[in-house]
């Protein structure tokens, strides 16, 4: 089921042999990963989890994060922290700011390390479709206004491309969610929601599992089920010991 890549727009077949899972920012939590993993029962072999972004920074894992990449299973949009971190090690832009939102995991590692890591990151796409028709549904981080067929052109002008890593207009109340009208069901994140919450035709799946009462959430695509999880709890059940698919 390999994911045929068009632009900035990867579209991968509906998944007939298992189930297809969403995870929001993970931030650097593997181990509460590691633990909803088990908790869902995931199948590496016939799953798919599907990532909306920002797998580094704030949390402690961001290394073990990035090694996901490498995952059969694992498929993520970029992030806007992934972005910073390319344009970091690209010499756009000065590591202390990047530090100042969570990048600190990184003073220690090389400017050669980060290239590496700014290679790898930029080969993800922005967007991610699986299936089409009443089967569809889309993975992005931040935000998108338009129809499925604007989404699947891929030809996103800079604007566009900004509110798809950055944008918090439709989290914040100040976007039209009849924008997105002919969009089909959209999973995101960007914006910690205290749950899981749909505005528009977006799922907002980040429940800030970085920080202070925050948790990792996981959703089955296209239906109700949620499993959530925070880091110390998901640590105080022997998570780090857990091993990943």
């Amino acid at each position: 089921m390999d994911p045929v890549l068009f632009n900035d727009v990867w579209h991968h077949p509906v998944n007939r042999k298992g189930r297809d899972f969403i995870v929001g920012d993970l931030h650097g939590c593997v181990d509460a990963l590691r633990y909803l993993l088990r908790e869902i029962g995931f199948d590496p072999a016939h799953d798919r989890l599907f990532s909306v972004g920002d797998l580094v920074d704030r949390g402690a894992q961001s290394e073990e994060a990035l090694a996901l990449l490498d995952k059969p299973w694992f498929h993520a949009v970029l992030g806007n922290h992934e972005d910073t971190l390319c344009a970091v090690a690209e010499g756009r832009l000065r590591r202390h700011w990047w530090y100042g939102i969570g990048g600190s995991w990184a003073a220690a590692l090389s400017d050669e390390k980060l290239r590496d890591y700014a290679e790898r990151l930029r080969t993800l796409p922005l967007v991610r479709v699986v299936g089409s028709g009443a089967e569809r549904f889309n993975i992005l981080h931040a935000e998108f206004f338009g129809n499925d067929d604007d989404l699947d052109a891929g030809d996103f002008s800079e604007d566009v491309r900004q509110k798809l890593l950055w944008g918090r207009e439709l989290a914040m109340g100040t976007g039209d969610p009849l924008r997105q009208r002919g969009l089909s069901l959209t999973y995101c994140g960007h914006t910690p929601m205290r749950e899981l919450q749909q505005i528009g035709s977006q799922v907002f799946v980040d429940t800030g599992a970085f920080g202070p009462g925050g948790k990792l959430s996981i959703v089955e695509a296209r239906r109700s089920q949620r499993w959530s999880v925070t880091v110390d709890v998901a640590r105080a059940q022997g998570a780090a010991e857990m091993a990943l698919p």
